[in-house]
């Protein structure tokens, strides 16, 4: 088949992209392509290869099929019944159907249905020539790709959805099929389209570095024939398509330029994605080291590092004590002839930023944090849920309950309460109001500047923390010190405020707009709720459902109709940390089953880490599958119904005779002492999945044996309780139905 297969290459170049977008665009671009090529039934044999820079991105193919698939279908018509009249002579429903596909009646098939006999017609569509079907897929494509903002630029697309609309304005399309240029072109608008403002037509040039280029001028059009020649053709240029190939010189790089200042790359911290982001910052990376003046190494060093890392994108350099040193690593998209000028201006910026930090860090000392409460009330949280003054009030109300009455913690009641309510004093400081990337962490170092305990400093530092939901997502246990216990409750109190306050007045993430960050709170919570053992050292089991509660009780009136989408939107964040902690999807369900405030996400971890032990055994794929049956079975006795049965007649064994109960009677009894203790105590999860296992020759000999449904009333509500019985036993751990696997 190789040799009806050609390679396909395209690439869009455009107005320099913002690093953010870059990657998600690429990704999408390939995929709405990818989904295009099969609707339009091209097969491709190789996989597609990606790349991009700030400049452009693309894709190639090496093998895909020359042809489309020819199309064969059958499409059905009116019954034949009702598409002849007596005489045999077509009516118009049959004339009809067939005018519709282009043929006579004579030329229509009958077919057998379900519903009875059909009139035909087997519809035979040959193939295009991919060449051919390329322009409309390349339009298609580059229409549905989603841009976080897009820009009218007097762009037309002659596919009759008229002006085209963009990430930013293509400046060339680069579109090769077996080496042959595939025609393409964007047009302008009626307006647009004059004498200085050209069409973008497809090509076989792409275009390098925009300053530098060893083949003729910057901005020379390069012409290209295949992907390797592409690909040589720009490295030529100073272009390096490959993003991580970019990524690897820039770590490369940075690691010799930090050796040569005597240190090494500091650790970014908080999250900071930066070397992920320079990647598409720039299309032939190179570093330059600079330094600063040693006075501003009395700044803290978290405000030095957010000014380099997230304002200029420098590295900052540590010495072999993880001091900071004066100096710093920047990488430019320039080859390395202007090393020196480049450096002294990356410090004149760096320097007229340190400064301004200075200025603020000496001003907002000069004042305590509980002085600058009275301005949180002119800083609004939400209009419906009032100021940060209001939250922080809240807040603290919520953390006193959490650490006293969950985390049972009451000599640490005092201590969070002065950190709740210091937590968003920063917010009213001149060094958060620059910096706003320092919230939270500026208030637990002017904390400790007033003089506030540990527990107190601490507990505000990291009370934004986690954002992650990893299980080594920052902070760790040392970080926290003495402050482990008043930080979990504030870090929850906090973020359970806002989530439940933010559903209570009708906000919700709505696909992957969330503009509050609701979904980043809610992670966060649950990320404590389940490693607290790992984070704080204790062994408490919280559902989410309670620290609902709490969160309600301290808001007073909340819309009650946000409460449902609140529960469903909990069971997504609680299974999607699962899930990406590499347990299995059906795993997860099992264990995530019911009502979302009884779960405990500590509790489903330490299932989930002993339950893949007894998924594929033949005694739990068994029991899994006679689940199933037991759960609609069970349907037919309401748990009222269980317990007024039990009440009136607790004793079952009088009732039931037959053998398969009696053994069944038997398991149930063996096995119930060992789920129920695991379940109340949270431990021993391993035991009791082996013992629900062994329940499953007994329920599956029960069901063969036993007409569960028997005429008799009294002995049917008898079996029924038996069957409901198991279902209570065996849902308690998890909803083993979940793990059927499939055929």
């Amino acid at each position: 088949m190789a040799e009806h297969c050609s390679e396909l290459l395209i690439e869009i170049g455009c107005e320099e992209m913002p690093a953010s977008w870059l990657p998600v665009i690429t990704d999408n671009f390939v995929a709405v392509l990818e989904s295009r090529l099969t609707q339009a039934r091209i097969a491709c044999e190789s996989p597609s290869s990606p790349f991009n820079t700030p400049r452009r991105f693309g894709v190639s193919i090496p093998r895909m099929h020359n042809r489309q698939a020819d199309l064969e279908e059958m499409i059905t018509g009116p019954p034949v019944s009702a598409s002849f009249a007596p005489d045999g002579s077509p009516r118009p429903s049959a004339l009809g159907f067939a005018r519709k596909q282009g043929v006579q009646v004579d030329d229509l098939d009958r077919v057998q249905t379900e519903k009875g006999e059909y009139l035909a017609y087997n519809r035979r569509q040959q193939g295009k020539d991919t060449i051919d079907v390329l322009p409309q897929i390349l339009a298609d494509t580059l229409r549905h790709i989603n841009f976080p903002k897009q820009m009218h630029w007097d762009a037309v697309l002659d596919d009759g959805h008229g002006e085209f609309v963009f990430g930013r304005p293509i400046r060339w399309v680069l579109f090769l099929f077996a080496g042959r240029v595939v025609p393409f072109e964007i047009s302008r608008t009626p307006g647009a389209d004059t004498g200085g403002v050209e069409r973008v037509c497809s090509g076989n040039v792409t275009y390098g570095h925009r300053f530098f280029c060893r083949r003729g001028e910057p901005g020379v059009a390069l012409p290209v024939d295949s992907f390797e020649s592409y690909k040589k053709t720009l490295a030529d240029a100073y272009v390096l398509i490959d993003r991580e190939g970019r990524r690897g010189r820039i770590a490369n790089k940075l690691e010799k330029c930090a050796d040569k200042v005597g240190g090494k790359v500091a650790p970014l911290g908080r999250g900071s994605a930066l070397l992920d982001e320079v990647p598409d910052l720039v299309e032939y990376p190179a570093v330059v080291t600079g330094s600063f003046p040693e006075e501003f190494l009395s700044l803290p060093d978290e405000v030095l590092s957010t000014t380099m890392i997230h304002h200029q994108h420098y590295f900052p350099v540590i010495d072999g004590g993880g001091q900071l040193k004066a100096n710093f690593l920047a990488v430019t998209n320039t080859p390395r002839d202007n090393v020196a000028r480049i450096a002294r201006n990356s410090e004149r910026v760096l320097v007229a930023r340190l400064r301004d930090a200075r200025f603020f860090w000496d001003g907002d000392r000069e004042h305590r944090l509980d002085d600058r409460l009275g301005r949180l009330d002119t800083l609004l949280f939400h209009k419906k849920l009032g100021s940060y003054r209001e939250k922080s009030n809240r807040v603290s109300l919520l953390a006193a309950k959490i650490v006293g009455d969950v985390l049972g913690q009451t000599d640490a009641v005092e201590h969070v309460q002065r950190a709740a309510l210091l937590s968003k004093a920063d917010l009213a400081t001149d060094m958060v109001g620059e910096f706003p990337e320092l919230q939270g962490v500026m208030g637990g170092i002017y904390a400790r500047e007033q003089g506030e305990p540990e527990e107190v400093w601490k507990a505000i530092y990291y009370h934004y923390l986690p954002v992650g939901i990893q299980s080594d997502a920052p902070p760790i246990r040392d970080d926290l010190g003495r402050a482990n216990v008043t930080w979990a409750a504030l870090s929850i109190a906090d973020k359970i405020d806002t989530v439940v306050g933010l559903f209570g007045v009708g906000e919700k993430p709505t696909g992957s707009r969330d503009p509050l960050g609701i979904r980043r709170q809610a992670q966060g919570i649950l990320r404590v709720l389940t490693d607290l053992p790992v984070l704080v050292g204790l062994e408490r089991r919280i559902s989410i459902g309670h620290i609902r509660r709490l969160a309600r009780s301290v808001h007073g009136e909340l819309r009650d109709d946000g409460q449902e989408r609140e529960s469903v939107f909990f069971l997504e964040r609680a299974r999607y940390l699962l899930e990406e902690r590499g347990f299995d999807v059906r795993n997860v369900r099992a264990v995530t089953h019911g009502d979302i405030d009884e779960l405990c996400p500590l509790d489903a971890l330490r299932k989930l880490q002993v339950l893949p032990e007894f998924t594929d055994t033949s005694d739990f794929q068994r029991l899994a599958t006679l689940f199933k049956r037991v759960k609609n079975i069970a349907r037919e006795l309401s748990v009222e119904e269980l317990d007024e049965a039990d009440r009136l007649d607790p004793k079952l064994t009088t009732l039931l005779t037959e053998p398969a109960e009696r053994s069944l009677l038997e398991e149930l009894s063996t096995r119930q002492a060992v789920i129920e203790t695991a379940v109340s105590s949270g431990k021993g999860y391993r035991q009791a999945f082996a013992d629900a296992a062994k329940l499953g020759p007994a329920v599956d000999r029960f069901f063969t044996d036993v007409f569960v449904m028997a005429d008799d009333v009294v002995l049917r509500r008898a079996r029924l309780r038996l069957v409901k019985r198991v279902e209570q036993l065996i849902v308690q751990l998890a909803d083993v139905s979940e793990l059927v696997q499939e055929s």
